[in-house]
């Protein structure tokens, strides 16, 4: 019988000191006793540290995406995977990769997107700072009263997918305001969104965050999806 395929999708851009870890979480054994296929795919952002050796030693398919940005490494990423599911988080080892499983229930329970909340999870001491947190539960409460759907994290960047929706999403993002431009074409085509609290911890290394100008972005992403003015 055909298994069931997964693709753990990772951004990662110098991120050699993390990348490691995030792989060996992935609990591809109790994945495959699951009657899943699952596989890491790391898309090196151009990083200059060594990160695409370190996944490939971990047993990773690399894919090179030379041009910056998480949103452009991500959307590579969406042409290449032929999953049935596509599970995606960052390469910084803030998200525990051990919610995959129950990410995947709820997929299999019927829905067609799920996020991992942090804001309604558990978060260790100094992994968001204070401005950071306020920024994101502002950010969250317009996409919320824009697109009239409700959810509790929109800056979350631990989401899964069932594959055959990915055609569907159209996106254009650049950088961190893909999670903004993926909620709104997830509101657009009517897809079922679930959620489920994580754990988040702090990131070992430093942020590539900018929490002013990021924020602009996001909010502009969301009110350009909002009243289609990038079409």
């Amino acid at each position: 019988m055909q298994q069931t395929t997964v693709d753990v999708v990772i951004p990662a851009l110098n991120e050699a000191s993390t990348i490691g870890l995030v792989i060996d979480e992935i609990p591809f054994a109790a994945l495959a006793s699951a009657g899943y296929h699952a596989r890491a795919i790391v898309i090196d952002n151009g990083s200059s540290d060594g990160t695409a050796d370190v996944a490939r030693e971990r047993g990773a398919v690399v894919i090179l995406e030379p041009q910056r940005g998480k949103g452009n490494a991500v959307r590579r990423a969406f042409r290449e995977t032929s999953a049935d599911y596509v599970v995606m988080l960052d390469g910084d080892a803030t998200y525990p990769a051990t919610h995959i499983p129950e990410m995947l229930k709820v997929l299999q329970d019927g829905h067609d997107v799920v996020i991992g909340s942090r804001l309604r999870g558990s978060r260790a001491p100094g992994s968001i700072s204070t401005i950071n947190v306020i920024g994101n539960h502002l950010l969250t409460w317009i996409a919320r009263v824009l697109y009239w759907k409700k959810t509790s994290d929109l800056c979350s960047g631990y989401w899964a997918f069932r594959g055959d929706v990915l055609p569907l999403l159209h996106l254009s993002a650049r950088g961190f305001n893909l999670e903004a431009e993926l909620f709104s074409e997830v509101v657009r085509h009517r897809l079922h969104l679930g959620e489920i609290a994580i754990n988040y911890r702090r990131r070992p290394t430093p942020t590539k965050l900018r929490a002013l100008r990021d924020g602009a972005r996001i909010a502009r992403m969301l009110l350009r999806k909002r009243f289609g003015l990038d079409e």
